[in-house]
């Protein structure tokens, strides 16, 4: 029996304290086609003990018509849902699952591989902490390994287990596992990700996923699952108060209160804020939540704020402190995932969906798209389905927003169809067009006084050779 076994026998009320302490993790499966996420994901649930028998029988009873595997029972189901994923053995939509160890909880995004369903993938990827990114070792690095890797690294994960799943169908070789590994570092020094750890793994056959393999005793790390409990998060250091607000609650004459969950910093009664984008300031007179009122808040509660003075606040406006302001413009650069089978069209009218804040806008520029293989940045005039590209927007009215690498909350956006309201794409915002613009000049100055520095002083060198050390 493990340790939190016998505190459920003893002390219920101790073990739910315990529990709701414990270090949320959100982490994504991704990958190419048929790497086995899914089954990888029911191995993790089956090895720690936490499929109930009722799941277990209906597992049971589902392998007899949908087995892609020749086990008795197959744990991809666990998590593949849908009729049609069950037919095709693939997955489709995003499944999410929760369990939790002694040392914390999880919720895992189990996402499909399919170029077709990239989309949902990006969408899974938006709220995790660390992705394991499936590698098939009969086929190596894929290019869905790399579009996958490149939208994790875009959407700020810093941590990356690359799982080299099937080592059972290349009778545990070493030198397929140490080739993979290679091909995947010289790719990943691309991608602006901090921290890549690799583990050989058999979903199927459960090698290395909870307990360590006997078939693989040449590999000297931890399995997948103490990865996960003792990988170190990094921290985003959101210090700045911001509230976006969702709703404003009205449910009497004697009650206004502006709703919403803090996306960075804290904030204390007394406190002075600042509404934008009207700019008018007030006192916090009170935060209200599920539990009652409280004296501090912090990011990721959700909470209502009221204020000593009535101010004009509505849906989608943003509360901060005056002298923590975001950036507010109506043109923004930003890096946008096109999730729709209609090309993203420069000048076309879309609604740029920023937080809570809606407004109508168009891309009016595609400085390049990116090929996922090569990272090479190419031209292009519009953005096809699952493609990645950098692209100025204008919109009908000012957002208030962080960079994206400052705030993953306060940077993202959406942008959606005005005549079938579908999502058609997600965005980053990098930057306000004119501060990057004053920031690149700033840069092309620097880099004319340094040549004409260097022509005057080596005549026979050339400054960019210098710059590249």
């Amino acid at each position: 029996m493990t340790a939190d076994t016998n505190l459920i026998a003893s002390d219920i009320e101790e073990y739910l304290r315990v529990h709701e302490n414990k270090d949320l993790m959100r982490f994504i499966t991704c990958g190419s086609v048929d790497d086995g996420k899914s089954t990888l994901i029911g191995r993790l649930l089956f090895d720690s003990k936490m499929i109930f028998e009722d799941q277990m029988a209906a597992i049971e009873k589902d392998s007899k018509k949908f087995n892609t595997t020749n086990e008795d029972f197959d744990l991809a189901l666990l998590v593949d849902g849908l009729q049609s994923e069950r037919e095709q053995g693939i997955t489709i939509d995003v499944a999410y699952r929760y369990f939790a160890t002694e040392q914390r909880k999880f919720i895992i995004a189990d996402t499909p591989g399919h170029e077709q369903y990239t989309r949902n993938m990006a969408t899974g990827a938006s709220t995790c902490d660390l992705a394991i990114i499936l590698i098939d070792a009969r086929h190596g690095v894929q290019v869905q390994t790399r579009r996958h890797s490149y939208i994790c690294s875009l959407l700020g994960i810093k941590h990356v287990i690359i799982a080299v799943n099937k080592m059972d169908a290349v009778n545990y070789d070493q030198a397929v596992y140490q080739k993979i590994k290679a091909d995947y570092r010289e790719f990943a020094e691309q991608l602006n990700i901090e921290d890549v750890r690799f583990v050989p793994i058999s979903a199927l056959k459960g090698d290395n996923v909870v307990n360590e393999s006997a078939n693989m005793t040449w590999y000297p790390g931890s399995p997948l699952l103490r990865l996960l409990n003792t990988v170190q998060i990094s921290s985003h250091d959101n210090s700045q108060f911001r509230l976006p607000v969702q709703y404003v609650n009205r449910p009497n004459l004697d009650f206004r209160g502006f709703a919403g969950t803090i996306a960075g910093g804290e904030i204390r009664v007394g406190d002075t804020i600042e509404a934008l984008p009207s700019g008018k300031q007030s006192k916090v007179k009170s935060i209200v939540t599920f539990d009652g009122d409280i004296e501090t808040a912090f990011e990721g509660m959700a909470i209502t704020l009221t204020l000593e003075d009535e101010i004009d606040i509505s849906r989608g406006d943003m509360i901060v402190r005056p002298h923590e302001k975001p950036q507010s413009t109506k043109n923004f650069a930003a890096e946008v995932v096109w999730m729709d089978e209609n090309v993203l069209q420069v000048d076309r009218e879309y609604i740029i969906k920023v937080g809570p804040h809606s407004t109508f806008g168009s891309a009016v520029a595609i400085d390049y798209k990116v090929d996922v293989n090569t990272m090479e940045k190419m031209d292009a005039s519009q953005l096809a389905l699952n493609e990645i590209g950098s692209c100025h927007f204008e919109v009908a009215e000012a957002v208030q927003f962080d960079a994206y690498s400052d705030n993953r909350s306060t940077g993202a956006f959406i942008i959606i169809d005005r005549l079938t309201n579908a999502t058609v794409g997600a965005g980053m915002i990098s930057g306000s067009v004119d501060a990057i613009a004053k920031s690149e000049h700033k840069y092309s100055e620097f880099e004319v006084e340094f040549n004409a520095l260097v022509r005057k002083h080596f005549p026979h060198w050339e400054a960019k050779d210098i710059l590249k050390g």
